[in-house]
């Protein structure tokens, strides 16, 4: 018989997919099926001439692909996509859009809120996640699509109600993975040609003056299929509290969200995609009472700090348009995007004058365009080849109004009248890369990954490396897959710089710096190792152990120096990374659960760049010494259970777990603060009025124990103030479905 090319792609891809999975999934929490399972893109009915469309071979044979419905061309569309990208020897955990319905707040949850469900992802303040001992670092994907990083802030861009399903891939990854290498966050967004005709109505609202509206509407008619959704968030607990207290003093936030994905088919072969986001945050900078005035303002001598009127607003907006098909035997996408963000930081004047010597209206924004190519065909009779480029020209700029004192030689202030000083920065920065890679199926049981990346990045100054890449993965037993890889990384510095001429403008000020050195960040350059293995125990269970270490010459971090919540980025000459994850997953009828742990250390040692933000005894200490990074924490845990009562009501609850990040002690980064542990509660139940029809009710309780606990002391390499995990909260869910 003979297979069409595209059937063997799919086959292959296929292969790839059952045999690569090496981490466990969240369990989904309505079906009782796995979130790899409860992901998979939904397979077309019988196409009415008496085979069954669903088996690959017969769907996608050249006579019957011009009988195949939209929706149906769309699913297989769907699945070639997939094979274009890999994750052959990487660690991979899937989160469903059952799974984050099923999380206490739903899909009001946040994104990183989500995220902190799979093994090895750490809380820090202002939203930030670290996986696997990194800072930021995070490559986010739409539709395999890479989005480019944002300028650093605290507002979430990407919405939970858009997600089908979430993968976190980290570890040695392939090729195609590069720029931002801590983990890939590869979302599949929710389509019209999968849902049908309709859309939802809700409103979230509870403890903290929370109000969440939220509406979503989504179809397809002929070969168009869309999905569209929006809502609005405001409430009284915008930034972690810096006291520990259980309403936070000036920390009000309004943030509107926008997406869209509209897709078009050409052919059946063919789909043009065009994926839109909007965001609008609008922040308060919650106030620290108590605090003592460092400077005078004129005959002023003090300022009561609970009535500090700082605000930050962001802004994203992005677009990419997307070519994906298939030519001859070659799967493709091609894509173009843009994507904009700003960041406006008001001070108090005055207040932050007395406080710090400094009050500095703060503008950035940057514009990055994006060129990305994909292929994947096989060839021989077990080797499928993946090649593509990617280019992005970003331009970042940032001017700074800010009122200083005159300073003494030995810093102190030499008068209380302020003046202004205006400084400003402009970067254009170029990255190119390509890659090429191979998975090959050596036999049943074994199959390999290896590839090249190359990339260049231009900015501060010309960088490149080639990266190879390896991954294996062994089937051992039908229940028992081992991986291991090893990946060279290259990770560029963000596009936000503080040249040396903005830092000389503040001499003989009290916002001079102590330390001048290298003021321009380099790009990072790590060997990284991944071993790991998953068990399926009967078909309830499932358990995956994963062990990394990396190696990192130039190890970048960022941090707080300044009043405004911006992050500045500084390498470190060496650092080293070490964990270990497990998970376990749990489903069996109408109860779900899941258990994370993980061990991570990581170490940096000799600040090279950024000296400026350093006293010069932290800077000689560091220098000879290993330290925790501030992000470091030791022991991080997150689980969960869900219990289906009946098909309408269910119940639930997860946690989160982390031994401290750190804090100084006698060295810097020298202690650990206190672990903490984090309880959430939920039960949903699904009315069915004759009047109104369906409509679904979620409470949600968090943090149930009302345990209060610190992220962030204020001390550390790089923390700029102090902030507290969220108190008990009650929040209502009503939602209305709509069909049309």
């Amino acid at each position: 018989m003979k297979v069409s090319p595209l059937a063997l792609g799919l086959s292959l891809a296929l292969y790839a997919a059952a045999g690569s999975v090496v981490a466990a999934t969240v369990p989904s929490n309505t079906s009782g099926t796995s979130a790899a399972t409860s992901s998979t893109p939904p397979q077309p009915a019988s196409d009415g001439n008496g085979d069954d469309s669903a088996d690959p071979a017969s769907r996608n044979r050249a006579a019957k692909a011009k009988q195949l419905g939209p929706v149906n061309v769309s699913a297989a569309l769907d699945v070639a996509r997939n094979s274009l990208s890999p994750d052959t020897g990487s660690s991979q955990y899937v989160i469903s859009a059952q799974d984050i319905q099923a999380l206490p707040l739903g899909a009001s949850t946040p994104l990183n809120q989500v995220l902190l469900q799979a093994p090895g992802v750490v809380q820090d303040s202002y939203g930030q996640l670290h996986v696997r001992g990194d800072h930021a670092n995070l490559q986010y994907r739409i539709n395999g699509v890479m989005l480019p990083e944002s300028i650093s802030g605290f507002g979430q861009t990407i919405d939970a109600r858009v997600i089908e399903n979430v993968k976190l891939l980290d570890g040695a990854l392939p090729a195609q993975y590069g720029e931002r290498t801590a983990a890939v966050v590869n979302i599949t967004t929710k389509t019209g040609a999968d849902l049908g005709n309709g859309g939802v109505v809700g409103i979230t609202g509870g403890s903290y003056g929370t109000i969440n509206p939220y509406a979503s509407i989504w179809g397809n008619s002929g070969k168009w299929s869309y999905y569209f959704t929006a809502n609005y968030d405001e409430n009284n607990v915008g930034i972690e509290n810096p006291t520990s207290s259980k309403d936070p003093v000036h920390d009000h936030t309004n943030q509107v969200k926008g997406f869209g994905d509209i897709s078009y088919l050409i052919d059946n072969d063919t789909r043009l995609s065009f994926i839109f986001g909007v965001t609008n945050n609008r922040f308060q900078i919650p106030d620290n009472p108590d605090q003592t005035p460092q400077f005078g303002y004129l005959d002023l001598t003090h300022f009561n700090s609970a009535d500090l009127n700082e605000r930050q607003d962001e802004q994203t907006r992005f677009g990419m348009l997307a070519l994906q098909g298939k030519f001859g035997d070659t799967n493709y996408q091609v894509s173009v995007g843009q994507r904009y963000s700003g960041l406006q930081y008001d001070p108090d004047d005055i207040g932050d004058l007395m406080f710090n010597g400094v009050a500095a209206q703060i503008n950035q924004a940057d514009r990055a365009s994006t060129v990305q190519a994909d292929f994947a065909r096989p060839w021989a009779t077990s080797h499928t080849l993946r090649y593509g480029l990617y280019y992005e020209f970003d331009s970042a700029m940032t001017n700074t109004n800010s009122l200083v004192f005159p300073a003494n030689p030995d810093g102190s202030q030499a008068s209380t009248v302020p003046y202004n000083i205006n400084t400003g920065d402009r970067i254009l920065a170029k990255t190119a890369a390509a890659y090429i890679q191979d998975e090959w199926d050596i036999s049943d049981a074994w199959t390999l990954n290896y590839g090249l990346r190359g990339d260049r990045y231009t900015a501060f100054r010309e960088e490149s490396q080639l990266s190879p890449r390896v991954g294996v993965v062994w089937q051992a037993t039908d229940s028992t897959t081992v991986h291991a890889g090893y990946s060279r990384y290259f990770t560029p510095p963000q596009t936000e710089l503080i040249s040396s001429e903005s830092i000389e403008a503040f001499a003989n000020t009290t916002n001079a710096v102590k330390n001048y050195g290298n003021n321009t960040p380099l790009t990072e350059r790590s060997n990284y190792f991944d071993l790991g293995a998953q068990q399926s125990i009967g078909s309830d269970w499932t358990v995956g152990l994963d062990e990394y270490y990396r190696k990192v010459n130039r190890l970048q971090d960022e941090g707080q120096f300044g009043t405004a919540l911006i992050y500045s980025t500084f390498n470190y000459k060496y650092g080293r990374v070490r964990g270990t994850e497990l998970s376990l997953t749990y489903n069996h009828g109408p109860i779900s659960a899941y258990f994370n742990a993980a061990y991570s250390r990581a170490m940096g040692k000799d600040v090279i760049t950024s000296q400026y933000n350093f006293a010069p005894e932290e800077l000689a200490y560091i220098a000879d010494n290993w330290i925790h990074l501030d992000h470091d924490q030791k022991l991080t845990s997150s689980g969960g259970v869900t219990y289906a009562i009946t098909d309408n009501t269910k119940v639930g609850a997860d946690y989160l777990f982390g031994s401290g990040l750190r804090e100084d002690g006698l060295t810097p980064n020298g202690l650990s603060l206190p672990d903490y542990f984090q309880l959430n509660m939920n039960v949903s139940h699904d009315f069915d009025f004759a009047s109104i029809g369906k409509l679904h009710t979620q409470l949600a309780l968090i943090n149930a124990l009302d345990r209060t606990y610190e992220l962030r002391s204020g001390t550390g390499v790089g923390v700029g103030a102090p902030q507290f995990g969220p108190r008990r909260g009650l929040f209502l869910t009503l939602e209305k479905p709509f069909s049309f």
